[in-house]
């Protein structure tokens, strides 16, 4: 895959926390919701469900407690086709949990994963042996944010030059002020998303982290080196700068009945086309749609179209890609 974005052999290995989760109806109020439904919520596992989806083999490498929570999420995550067999059990450790919080058209997270299992891992995983066989290997700034263990991790992983690695990796900035000590987050996120050979970063986030007024070219200058750095421009469109130059696909106009998720979604099929050794565009259209799937459901993991739906779409005319495809999605 660093020799061009061709087809990759081998699966993809996603390393990081995910939590059950606890959320009320989307209409309902956290503080008088009668019921809660249980799912479970990580950044880089809702990626591998997702690559699953779209048939690309994929591992998943973390640890949970030795809990019912624990159980749950091992339970979900495999059930939707990822190799959950490289998850450590922590006797000692809890599962980590999260509570949504529905407020209009946003979604308030709140966590409870101090002294999870998940953060007290460490580089040592990176030596599981379904790294030696992976095309890539995708991380987010979520994991660095748990602990200073899993720093190290992260580090690691993106220490050894981007010529030089058996694999690609990628990397979602993902980041979430609320794990993140004053001042500690944009230097550190920056320094990493850097060195990955594929980033991606919410225009937003970007701006929260190194500058309010700074545009998509701005951040390809603060992030020069990755081979391909993806901008996802919310709900307007992602914009990729890559060998290929820069290229620009519209997102698609979709109800909206919870953001989260979404961006792991995008993530998993901009992956998937790469791995498919498609073109950049149907590689970001494919994003586009997979991204919409989570749009629609209050999990972070939703249904994606038929195979044939989403062909239909991916080989639209450009000019019919942001008028007709979301249309098209829906119908």
């Amino acid at each position: 895959m660093r020799d061009g974005w061709r087809s990759a052999e081998g699966a993809v290995v996603c390393i990081g926390e995910t939590m059950a989760a606890l959320a009320p109806a989307p209409s309902a109020l956290l503080e008088s919701a009668d019921d809660l439904r249980v799912s479970v919520a990580g950044a880089e596992s809702n990626v591998a469900m997702y690559l699953a989806d779209l048939g690309i083999p994929v591992s998943w490498l973390s640890a949970v407690g030795d809990d019912p929570l624990g159980r749950r999420v091992l339970a979900e995550v495999g059930a939707a086709g990822v190799d959950v067999s490289g998850v450590r059990r922590d006797p000692e450790r809890p599962t980590g949990l999260l509570v949504k919080e529905p407020t209009g058209s946003r979604t308030r997270v709140h966590y409870y994963r101090g002294n999870s299992a998940a953060s007290a891992m460490g580089p040592d995983i990176l030596d599981d042996d379904r790294l030696r066989s992976a095309a890539v290997v995708h991380l987010t700034g979520v994991t660095p944010a748990l602990s200073p263990s899993c720093l190290s991790l992260v580090a690691e992983a993106l220490a050894v030059p981007a010529g030089e690695r058996p694999y690609a990796i990628s990397f979602d900035v993902n980041h979430r002020p609320a794990l993140w000590p004053p001042g500690r987050a944009a230097t550190v996120l920056r320094d990493l998303a850097d060195r990955a050979d594929i980033t991606f970063v919410g225009l937003d986030e970007a701006r929260d982290l190194w500058g309010a007024d700074l545009e998509p070219a701005d951040v390809r200058r603060l992030l020069a080196h990755p081979r391909l750095l993806v901008v996802k421009d919310g709900g307007r469109s992602a914009i990729a700068f890559s060998d290929e130059g820069i290229r620009i696909v519209p997102a698609l106009d979709t109800d909206v009945v919870e953001p989260v998720g979404a961006g792991d979604a995008f993530a998993a099929g901009v992956l998937t086309g790469l791995l498919r050794g498609e073109g950049m565009e149907r590689a970001l259209r494919l994003g586009h749609i997979t991204a919409a799937s989570a749009l629609k459901v209050t999990a972070d993991h939703g249904p994606l179209p038929d195979s044939a739906r989403i062909e239909r779409l991916l080989d639209l005319p450009t000019d019919e890609w942001a008028a007709e495809a979301g249309s098209r999605l829906c119908g």
